[in-house]
């Protein structure tokens, strides 16, 4: 049985956030790629890792 276009069965993703349009994009080292696929639920992880990062950066003064 095929599913048609915007059909409504299946399995719907449940995520934290809504997910940005375009995506983050980066060369790894060779072979982490397919590592990276063995790691459980790992773009989540990576979201949050992502968000840790985000969180370490300096604060920026609003007085220049």
């Amino acid at each position: 049985m095929t599913f048609k276009k915007g059909h409504k069965l299946g399995a719907k993703k449940r995520l934290k956030r809504p997910l940005d349009k375009e995506a983050i994009a980066f060369k790894g080292y060779e072979g982490q790629k397919e590592k990276l696929k063995e790691v459980p639920d790992w773009q989540e992880r990576f979201r949050e890792f992502v968000d840790q990062l985000i969180a370490e950066l300096p604060k920026k003064s609003s007085n220049g």
